[in-house]
C-alpha cells in the first residue's frame, strides 16, 4: 500500500473520528447525564434481579418462601417456574429503571448545580450531594412509580410450570395471573384510579429522599478521601458503591416493607385479615410490628445486602464511566458549576 493511499485511508479514519466527535460533543450535558444514567441503571439492576424478586417475595411473607434462604429459595424458583422465574418482573423493573436512573442521575447533577449557583452560602461540600441527591430521588420516583408498582405486582405472582399461581398465599389459585406491565397498570387503574397507581409512594418517598441524599453524599465523601492518582480506579468506585449503598440502605430498609406490602395492597389484605390496608406509613410501620413482628420490617435484609452491594457498585461505576466516554465534562469540586 502506498504512502498516498495510507495517508488517504488515516485521514478518512480520522475524519470519521472526529465527526463522531463532533456528534457527541454537540450533545447538551443534560441530554449525556440522561443516557448514562439509563445505561447505568438498566445494567445494574438486570445483573441483580433474581435477588430482587427473592426479596420481594419475602417482603411480602408469599406462601412457601417465609423460612427459606436465598440458596433454597433461588432452588425453588428454579424447580417450579425454570430460569425465568429468576426475572420476572424485570422487564417492568428495566422498564422503570431506565427513566428513573436517567432522571435520577441527570436531576441529581442538576439541583447540585442550581445548589450550588443560587446558593453560595451553603458552601461546597458533600452535604450539597445530600441536598441534590434526595432532592433527585423524589423527582424520579413521582415520574416512574407506576411502574415500579407494576414490577412488584408482577414478581409477586408466583406461577408453578404446572400453571398454577399463587399471591403471597393460599386461596389466590382462582385469581388471574397478570399477562404483562399493560395489563398490571390498566387493572390497577380501574380499581383504583389514579391513586391505585400511587399506591404506596408516601413510604417510597419517605424512603427514598434519605436513601438517595445519604448514597450520593457518601460515595462523593469516600471518593473525596481517595488519592488523585486511583480516582479513575474502577475498583475503587466498585467500592465506593458498595459502602454507599450499605450504608444508605440500612437506615431506610423497613420502609420499603412497608411500601412493597402496600403495593400489592387488596391481594395481601384479603388472606390477612385486611393487615395490609395501610392508610399511611406509620400505620403500616406499627401494623407490621404488632401483627407481623418487628423481624418483619428486615425481611429480606440480607438478600437486599448481597444484592446492594453490586446494584450500587455497579450502577455508579457505569455512570461514570458513560460520562467519561459521552465526554461530560468534570466536575470543579471546590467551585460552583453550571456544567454538571
Amino acid at each position: 500500500m502506498g504512502s498516498a493511499q495510507r495517508s488517504t485511508l488515516g485521514l478518512v479514519d480520522g475524519s470519521t473520528t472526529h465527526e463522531k466527535a463532533s456528534y457527541i460533543d454537540n450533545f447538551p450535558v443534560y441530554v449525556k447525564e440522561l443516557i448514562a444514567g439509563g445505561a447505568a441503571g438498566a445494567f445494574a439492576k438486570t445483573a441483580v434481579a433474581p435477588l430482587e424478586r427473592i426479596k420481594i417475595l419475602l417482603q411480602t411473607r408469599t406462601n412457601g418462601f417465609q423460612s427459606l434462604g436465598v440458596h433454597q429459595s433461588l432452588k425453588k424458583l428454579l424447580k417450579h417456574e425454570g430460569v425465568k422465574g429468576f426475572y420476572k418482573g424485570n422487564g417492568a423493573s428495566v422498564i422503570r429503571i431506565v427513566p428513573y436512573a436517567a432522571l435520577h442521575y441527570m436531576t441529581y447533577e442538576q439541583y447540585r448545580s442550581w445548589i450550588l449557583n443560587h446558593y453560595p452560602i451553603l458552601g461546597s461540600g458533600t452535604h450539597i450531594d445530600l441536598l441534590a441527591g434526595a432532592a433527585s430521588g423524589g423527582t424520579a420516583v413521582l415520574c416512574t412509580y407506576p411502574l415500579d408498582l407494576a414490577r412488584t405486582r408482577l414478581a409477586y405472582q408466583f406461577v408453578d410450570k404446572r400453571g398454577s399461581f399463587e399471591y403471597g398465599r393460599k386461596g389466590f389459585q382462582s385469581q388471574t395471573a397478570y399477562k404483562g406491565i399493560k395489563d398490571v397498570l390498566f387493572s390497577v387503574y380501574k380499581e383504583g384510579g389514579t391513586r391505585g397507581l400511587y399506591r404506596g409512594v408516601g413510604p417510597t418517598l419517605i424512603g427514598i429522599l434519605p436513601y438517595a441524599g445519604l448514597k450520593f453524599y457518601i460515595y462523593e465523601e469516600l471518593k473525596r478521601h481517595v488519592p488523585e492518582e486511583y480516582e479513575n480506579s474502577i475498583t475503587m468506585r466498585l467500592s465506593c458503591g458498595a459502602l454507599a449503598g450499605l450504608f444508605g440502605q440500612t437506615f431506610t430498609y423497613p420502609l420499603d416493607v412497608v411500601r412493597r406490602q402496600m403495593q400489592v395492597g387488596n391481594r395481601l389484605s384479603t388472606v390477612q385479615g385486611g393487615e395490609a390496608g395501610f392508610k399511611n406509613t406509620l400505620e403500616g410501620l406499627t401494623t407490621i410490628v404488632r401483627k407481623q413482628g418487628w423481624r418483619q420490617l428486615f425481611a429480606g435484609l440480607s438478600i437486599n445486602y448481597i444484592k446492594i452491594v453490586p446494584s450500587v457498585a455497579i450502577g455508579f461505576t457505569a455512570y461514570d464511566t458513560m460520562k467519561f466516554w459521552l465526554r461530560v465534562p468534570p466536575r470543579q469540586k471546590s467551585q460552583p458549576t453550571s456544567s454538571a
